[in-house]
């Protein structure tokens, strides 16, 4: 697993408090994840998730996934958990009407009762999440016995080089960086048994659709974001385009990962 010791808690949050998260939904869409809605529904689907069940949605962000399962899976409820309060003060005004219930704290501490929930979800957010051991121990502690934890992640797929590893993790503010094996692992060391752990062959695909999308119809949009600064923007390009070619090398890829509790 790689790490980034420098990056906190801090950083991320103020990522999705300031401009680069705008960013990010800006070229990402509400749901701030590789492959939108197709990524969610195949998750959904693999894991089996649907109505009358109860979630817990770790690194909800807004809440996006939260409507997709309402609206798409006609889940009975969910709960939210995000250490940003801005993302979830935007999230319980995007849920407005829906059963959620949204929380500011680190998941790794939330403090939520054991084996409550039918299934744990999570889409292309624990790599933020530093102690991924303390993370997956929690989804366990908190999902039912039979129930599922579900989620993709961006992962290491063929091995970065340390300096490589340095540099997209700085960008990106991942503390930690996980590959498929990592997490297996990690699972089944927490009484998880595995259904699936594999690339979903999204991540370079999406990564090139972001890149146009930046270069030929959201240029001017980014760059009111960011104050119309150009050395920001050719800071963000240069990242952006060093984490296409890792994706095009097969170095960062989406992985989706079902696992079901003992």
């Amino acid at each position: 697993m790689k790490t980034a010791s420098q990056v906190k808690l801090s950083d991320i949050q103020a990522v999705y408090s300031g401009f680069e998260g705008k960013l990010w939904e800006l070229i990402m869409g509400e749901q701030i994840h590789i492959g939108g809605l197709t990524s969610s529904l195949d998750l959904a689907e693999t894991a089996g998730i649907g109505e009358g069940m109860s979630g817990v949605d770790f690194c909800c962000c807004s809440g996006a996934g939260m409507r997709f399962l309402s609206r798409f899976r006609k889940v009975a409820s969910m709960t939210g958990v995000d250490a940003t309060a801005t993302q979830i003060e935007l999230g319980r005004a995007r849920s407005a009407g829906l059963p959620h219930t949204f929380m500011v704290s680190d998941v790794c501490e939330n403090g939520l009762p054991g084996a409550s929930a039918d299934f744990i979800w999570g889409e292309d957010a624990w790599c933020y999440v530093a102690d991924k051991s303390k993370l997956i121990a929690e989804a366990a502690r908190i999902v039912k016995p039979g129930g599922v934890i579900a989620f993709t992640d961006w992962v290491e797929g063929s091995p970065m080089t340390d300096t490589e590893a340095a540099r997209f993790l700085a960008f990106m503010k991942f503390p930690t960086f996980a590959n498929l094996d990592d997490y297996k692992k990690l699972l089944e060391a927490n009484g998880c048994e595995i259904v699936a752990a594999r690339n979903t062959e999204r991540f370079a695909p999406c990564v090139d659709l972001y890149l146009n999308m930046l270069g030929q119809q959201l240029t001017y949009d980014a760059l009111k974001i960011v104050g119309f600064d150009n050395a920001i923007m050719e800071m963000l390009g240069g990242e952006m385009q060093n984490t296409q070619k890792l994706a095009h090398e097969g170095k960062v890829i989406q992985g989706l990962f079902v696992a079901r509790k003992k």
